[in-house]
């Protein structure tokens, strides 16, 4: 009798684990000193974790080039907020490969130590923003939400979930976190032809937008800073090579002498971006290293 009730109940032991796993747990905060940028990530379980990024680009402000406009307005709002003066939530759009997420990360890394921190978290968790929200609040650092390439399908969750921590919903914005999300679409959501039927006219000429694109703009209005990202024409493009080139230790002769090769590159992948500059002088760079 005392074999079968003690295997009884170590079967029910086993039993309740296993319940107590399934079910849903709080947001445990990491270990805040371990990085200055964490990755937000749901387990198959279901389990949220913040979890230190250990390898962060090293980027500086000085390094990104031709962005100069969009770099003071970001840094400056950034400035405010670890200062503890009122700042925007950031929405950069525009063309690819201009600089967006790196001008951000170049943010970070400036400002880390006046207590930035920055939390990555993907266009599926932000269903979860709120909960990090709150995780966050009573820290003494201030905390940069960062969503990259960021757009939504119609009826996508995360959607609510971010206009909500956006305006604040019921609870105050918390004011040691900002959104700062980079994005192809101004609006974030796609845009049809048809929607331009429901817009209605008054006899006076003026337009209003109907409800649907009134939906579609009313996400990105809830970003108090709008910066624009424009693609590079060949000079800037050039000079963006050239920055890279140098800060990789290629030679200024060397520099010179890359240009047509640059230009080729550039046509090949047919975009003058950034990104395509950067990937270039990593690969003359690296063929010039192995020459010498």
């Amino acid at each position: 009798m005392d074999d079968r009730l003690t295997a009884f109940l170590l079967r029910a032991e086993h039993l309740m684990e296993r319940i107590e796993s399934a079910l849903p747990h709080g947001l445990l905060p990491p270990d805040w000193n371990a990085s200055i940028a964490f990755r937000y990530r749901r387990r198959s379980s279901g389990q949220g974790v913040i979890a230190p990024v250990g390898h962060i680009g090293a980027i500086s402000l000085a390094d990104l080039k031709e962005v100069d406009v969009q770099k003071e307005k970001i840094q400056r709002n950034t400035e405010q907020f670890v200062r503890g003066l009122p700042a925007n939530n950031v929405l950069l759009t525009g063309s690819r490969g201009t600089g967006k997420s790196s001008l951000i990360r170049a943010c970070l890394h400036a400002y880390a130590a006046q207590g930035l921190r920055l939390i990555e978290v993907d266009k599926a968790e932000l269903v979860d923003l709120p909960d990090i929200v709150e995780l966050v609040a009573q820290r003494p650092e201030k905390f940069i939400v960062f969503c990259d390439d960021l757009s939504f399908d119609e009826g996508e969750p995360g959607y609510k979930a971010l206009k909500s921590v956006l305006d604040g919903s019921v609870a105050a914005a918390t004011p040691n976190v900002l959104v700062y999300a980079t994005s192809n679409r101004r609006h974030l959501l796609p845009e049809y032809m048809a929607e331009n039927l429901t817009y209605t006219y008054t006899p006076e000429g003026e337009v209003h937008p109907g409800e649907v694109v009134e939906e579609k703009i009313s996400l990105s209005e809830r970003f108090g800073l709008w910066v624009s990202f424009y693609p590079f024409n060949q000079d800037e493009y050039l000079q963006i090579v050239a920055q890279w080139l140098s800060a990789m230790g290629v030679e200024p002769s060397r520099i010179a002498a890359a240009r047509p090769e640059a230009l080729v590159w550039a046509l090949e992948r047919g975009s003058r971006s950034g990104r395509v500059a950067w990937q270039f002088s990593r690969d003359f760079a690296g063929r010039s290293a192995s020459q010498s």
